[in-house]
């Protein structure tokens, strides 16, 4: 991590984001511009957090342990994403570990001034408001998919939801990954598994793989696999 100190670049980030209508930016307000390189962690599951981040450069990704010591991929994020918004709310510990997938910028805004300044801010909340329920119904999708759906509908649906030209879902933005470990991880499955069920979508000829690439060769047949289940 490294602190940046470019009072013009901060003032480019807040206007690009439109944060001058979230605050008053003629009050002193002690932005941060934080720096991370591609792999490096941003905050630890159970670390305590102090700083509410905007994502205003790079991509992230979300994961959260689980009992058998392996990690959940959760999701991939990207401006203007928030991170540290339950965590100011609830006064809790870090819930998920966040990692840059490449080179990130965020500014960050102490929770200590928040307490102070902005805790009747209703813009403020507002904003905070939508992104924790746009989180809340994403992992509810995700979660009821993944339990209810096979493996195969699940993939379906991933491929329909990220890749497919009809798609205009940003959750599946946020799914998008070439990555076959990590796609198995977003769909609750192991990646023998899922090579299968990709081995047997090729040998029908609705998708095609050639190395890390995989293309939609029959949407509609893709659509009926994927049971109108969406992310």
């Amino acid at each position: 991590m490294k602190l940046i100190s470019d009072s013009n670049l901060m003032k480019l980030m807040l206007n690009k984001f439109q944060l001058g209508h979230i605050f008053d930016l003629s009050k002193q307000i002690p932005f941060t511009l934080y720096q991370y390189k591609s792999g490096e962690v941003i905050l630890y599951e159970g670390a305590k957090a102090q700083t509410l981040l905007f994502l205003v450069k790079g991509k992230i990704k979300v994961t959260s342990s689980i009992e058998t010591g392996k990690s959940l991929l959760l999701r991939f994020s990207e401006p203007l994403s928030i991170v540290g918004d339950l965590e100011w709310i609830r006064n809790i510990p870090v819930q998920s570990q966040i990692e840059a997938v490449n080179d990130c910028l965020f500014i960050g805004l102490p929770f200590d001034y928040i307490d102070k300044q902005e805790k009747d801010n209703s813009e403020f909340l507002h904003m905070l408001l939508d992104h924790i329920s746009y989180k809340l119904q994403t992992c509810t999708t995700a979660s009821r998919v993944n339990l209810l759906a096979s493996v195969e509908n699940r993939f379906a649906s991933y491929l329909l939801s990220t890749m497919s030209h009809k798609s205009e879902n940003e959750f599946g933005k946020e799914l998008k990954t070439s990555n076959i470990v990590e796609i198995a991880n977003l769909l609750g499955t192991t990646h023998r598994h899922l090579n299968r069920v990709i081995h047997s979508l090729t040998e029908r000829k609705v998708i095609e793989r050639r190395d890390n690439a995989i293309r939609i060769l029959d949407t509609k047949t893709l659509e009926i696999i994927s049971n109108g289940i969406s992310y």
